[in-house]
């Protein structure tokens, strides 16, 4: 039987995402993916012992001119404006290149090869008693979305529950993160910038017809900012964890809030029994 995958995403960053998916990856025992490529965080919290290191390649163009008679037949083909046709030579702008290969069908004169370029890793440890994968793009590259694949791949025949540690925002990154999920938590702030950037998180979800109920973090007076927009969509708020000076200094340290506060781990206890009554549903 396969195990259940619940994805942790946001319509921006710094809402709390790490915060609720790594605290319920360990109350649960579960995988933790963290999907956010460009800046993952979970090992600071998690601190895994990293057990294997995958190189993660992109096929990029390379002209053989040898052959290139300079037609300009490729340039045509990319819509992505990787190619340029200079004087004496084709221009490969393998920052702009999507590796699909029309380029190299395309050719009249199979002057063109693909080559593998590296843009990043992918990462397997363990932490105690949970799995732990993420991955890290290298500085400078437009795309995680092929390491989001190769991550996504690892867990698409577990029979462990997952918990995905989604990029911010609603990009093509959140969308491939996302795709496959059994369950979304939408983790926002009760404030009128969280309030913009949850909308467009619930709209992403309900386009790609997840299921899905929404995290109030940094909780306090102002949560009726939240609670009304959700009331009025039918949205379930199925968490709050309140904003106490006490859990921005155990983040601050790398600390799991579930180990170090009594409250906190029986509010992430009654979201994990909640979240498998919803799921089971």
């Amino acid at each position: 039987m396969k195990g259940y995958k619940i994805a942790v995403l946001s319509g921006k960053g710094g809402t709390g995402k790490t915060t609720v998916s790594s605290n319920l990856a360990k109350i649960q025992k579960s995988i933790y993916v963290d999907c956010d490529v460009e800046e993952p965080n979970g090992y600071l919290f998690l601190k895994p012992e990293v057990e294997k290191v995958k190189d993660v390649n992109v096929m990029i163009p390379s002209i053989d001119y040898d052959k290139c008679t300079l037609c300009g037949e490729c340039t045509k083909a990319c819509r992505f404006g990787a190619l340029m046709r200079l004087t004496k030579k084709i221009l490969v702008f393998d920052h702009l290149c999507h590796s699909c290969g029309a380029c190299y069908e395309i050719c009249p004169y199979n002057a063109i090869k693909e080559i593998p370029k590296k843009i990043g890793v992918v990462r397997v440890g363990r932490s105690d008693d949970i799995d732990f994968i993420d991955g890290k793009l290298n500085i400078g590259e437009a795309s995680g979305v092929p390491i989001i694949k190769e991550i996504k791949d690892l867990i698409k025949e577990t029979d462990k529950n997952v918990i995905i540690d989604s990029p911010p925002g609603t990009s093509c990154s959140v969308i491939h993160s996302v795709e496959g999920s059994d369950y979304c938590l939408l983790v926002t702030e009760p404030t009128p910038y969280g309030l913009h950037d949850l909308k467009l998180a619930v709209e992403l979800v309900k386009e790609l017809h997840l299921p899905f109920a929404v995290i109030i973090n940094k909780s306090g007076e102002s949560d009726s900012i939240i609670e009304d927009y959700c009331n009025k969509e039918n949205i379930s708020v199925i968490a709050k964890i309140p904003f106490k000076k006490e859990y921005a200094e155990l983040y601050s340290k790398g600390n799991l809030l579930i180990e170090e506060d009594d409250e906190i781990r029986h509010t992430f206890e009654n979201l994990s029994q909640r979240l498998m009554e919803l799921i089971g549903k």
